[in-house]
């Protein structure tokens, strides 16, 4: 798939806010700092259309965009972020939660996970969540250029391996770089190939 259109729709803070549900949609989510909406930019070729913060935490919407007039791509807020107070976190989780379960047209869940680190608790719990849930999701390992290949393949294999423990079936998984473009054709191909099952 070659996006040739990339534009923001709109942001809202309830599902019902969202745009009308009426064509294929994917969500993007990880922990706050993972290269959520670098990864975004560099997926659609455009710099500009997530907005990048040097702070993390700073998406706190759920931000619709439409690609190629055909698809939604959603940048969702980032969790874990402890300087935010619980309140905040809560109505964050509640809002997201909320999106996720009651989206009719999303077709899979984007899992954000910086590859540089070990297994974090929450991103785990998450996932987890979303299968109990039957939410279709992919893993996205992220900041790949930050490493030596053999890093990034050991890194892999070790959350392969952690995963596997509790899963039957791994998920599908991407490994990118926002930086160097690595994985781009392999997502965007998959969410070409997701969107035949659109009905």
């Amino acid at each position: 798939m070659k996006i040739t259109q990339s534009e923001f729709v709109i942001s809202s803070t309830v599902l019902s806010g969202c745009p009308k549900p009426d064509r294929p949609e994917y969500a993007f989510i990880g922990r706050s700092n993972v290269g959520k909406s670098s990864l975004i930019n560099m997926l659609t070729g455009n710099r500009k259309l997530a907005k990048i913060s040097g702070s993390p935490g700073k998406t706190i919407t759920i931000n619709h965009f439409v690609i190629n007039k055909e698809w939604y791509l959603v940048d969702l807020p980032g969790y874990g972020y402890a300087k935010r107070s619980k309140t905040e976190r809560h109505k964050w989780d509640k809002m997201i939660r909320q999106y996720i379960l009651g989206r009719q047209n999303l077709l899979n869940m984007f899992v954000l996970v910086d590859l540089r680190h070990e297994p974090q608790k929450n991103d785990l719990e998450f996932m987890e969540w979303l299968a109990v849930s039957q939410i279709p999701f992919s893993i996205v390992f992220t900041k790949a250029d930050k490493l030596k290949l053999a890093q990034v393949q050991n890194n892999h294999k070790k959350y392969q391996k952690l995963l596997s423990q509790d899963w039957e079936e791994l998920p599908v998984d991407f490994i990118t770089s926002s930086s160097t473009g690595v994985g781009k054709d392999e997502l965007l191909d998959y969410i070409e190939k997701t969107n035949t099952i659109y009905v």
